[in-house]
Order: C-alpha cells, then sequence, then structure tokens
C-alpha cells in the first residue's frame, strides 16, 4: 500500500495506514503533518512511537522541550502528553502500540537517527536503533534499516512488523507475487510470513520498521525455519 492511496482521516493533518481496519491488530500506522502549534495530544491506552520523515517543529513531550528534524525519533508512554508548538511543513510517521507492556517507569525519549551506531544484519544490511527497551520502550523496536542493491533470501520474523519506505526503489516479493515499492510506501509483515524485500536501485533503500515484540531487526529465519546468520 502506498500513502496516497489513503483517504485523509477525521483530522486534516491525518491520514490513516496500517490499523485494525487492515488486518493489523497490533499497530496503528499514521501519517501526521502539521503546519503551525496543534492540540495537546496524548493517548491513555496507547504507546506511541515517532519518527520525523520531513520538516522541522519544536515539540514539547512531557514536560521537555525538543527540536524535531529530519530523522529524529521520539517514544512515548501510554497517557503522557506531547505538542507541537510551532511546526514548518512537518511530516511525522506515528505508529501507536496497543496494548503495550507495563513502563518500567520511562514516560518518553528522543533519539537523533544519526547518533545511532550502524549495526549488521543479513545480506550485506544494516540497521540503527531507535526506539527500543533500552530506552523505556518496552513493547516493540523501532528502527531503520539500510539495504543494498540486491535480492536476499526469502525469510520470515518472530515478529509483527509494520514497515515505511524512506528511500530508494524496491520490490516486495511474497508467495510468488511481487509488488513495487517506493518512498511512501507501506508494507504490514505478519508474524511468520514468508517474504523478502529486494532493492532494485540504483541506490541504498531506507525502510523504517516498527516490530514487536522488541528483539534485534537482524534476527530471521529461512522458509525451513534455519536460523539466518548475522
Amino acid at each position: 500500500m502506498h500513502e496516497s492511496e489513503v483517504a485523509t482521516g477525521p483530522s486534516s493533518g491525518e491520514t490513516g495506514l496500517f490499523g485494525p481496519a487492515r488486518g493489523c491488530a497490533q499497530f496503528e500506522q499514521r501519517l501526521l503533518r502539521f503546519d503551525e502549534a496543534s492540540e495537546e495530544r496524548a493517548s491513555a491506552a496507547d504507546d506511541e512511537v515517532l519518527y520525523v520523515l520531513s520538516g522541522t517543529a519544536v515539540a514539547t513531550i512531557g514536560a521537555d522541550r525538543t527540536e524535531l528534524t529530519p530523522g529524529t525519533a521520539a517514544y512515548v508512554s501510554r497517557g503522557i502528553s506531547w505538542q507541537i508548538e510551532h511546526a514548518d511543513d512537518l511530516a511525522l510517521l506515528s505508529v501507536l502500540i496497543r496494548d503495550p507492556l507495563p513502563t518500567d517507569g520511562a514516560t518518553h525519549a528522543v533519539v537523533a537517527v544519526d547518533a545511532v551506531e550502524s549495526r549488521e544484519a543479513t545480506g550485506g544490511r544494516q540497521f540503527r536503533l531507535l526506539a527500543t527497551p533500552a530506552l523505556g520502550c518496552r513493547s516493540v523496536t523501532q528502527f531503520v534499516g539500510y539495504i543494498p542493491v540486491v535480492r536476499a533470501p526469502d525469510h520470515f520474523h518472530k515478529y509483527d512488523e509494520v514497515v515505511y519506505v524512506l528511500e530508494g526503489e524496491g520490490k516486495l516479493h511474497i508467495d510468488g507475487e511481487t509488488a513495487p515499492l517506493h518512498v511512501g510506501s507501506c508494507v504490514h509483515l505478519p508474524f511468520g510470513l514468508v517474504h523478502c524485500i529486494e532493492n532494485v536501485g540504483p541506490g541504498e533503500m531506507r525502510v523504517l520498521g516498527v516490530f514487536r515484540p522488541a528483539g534485534s531487526p537482524a534476527e530471521a529465519y529461512y522458509p525451513d525455519g534455519t536460523r539466518a546468520p548475522y
């Protein structure tokens, strides 16, 4: 699915992507846009992870004021409010996390992708961890993945995942069928679904993933159940 195929929701700056209505019961993936200050936002039931796709803003998360620039990620625990104070063409990718695990006391965290060390995965891929249990986000792992121009072997994960394409061109292969991937494409990968995301080039492909239960994005299994090395 591509973000352009989805109608804007009740709020003029909100576009719903994957969620329960599309068979994704654990998450609500949304595109949020702001051109000015917003009302205070909070969810009494869901944790939330955010990622700045484009634009800039100043936000208050909990009691902390923070600057938002492309590549900034944030974790917000249920019951904690956040608000945009002012914005310049800000676009956020939000994922609400249904039925989150109890907090360990952390209410929120902010991290910049460029400040995080890159790690190796299978097939020459790399990733950078954003919101994770180490930052208090116990229910999910949020990460940016970097995919070289190659098709990795078909595989599956032991987690439920939503993916958003940040950069590049690719193909999604599932059960003999192929769908194109572009910037703004969204994918839901249920637990155990055999798949492959191929980068068709010419440059690197970047994807934003959120999955649960939390763990390593590098952990994958071949169709016969053998664990892929990493």
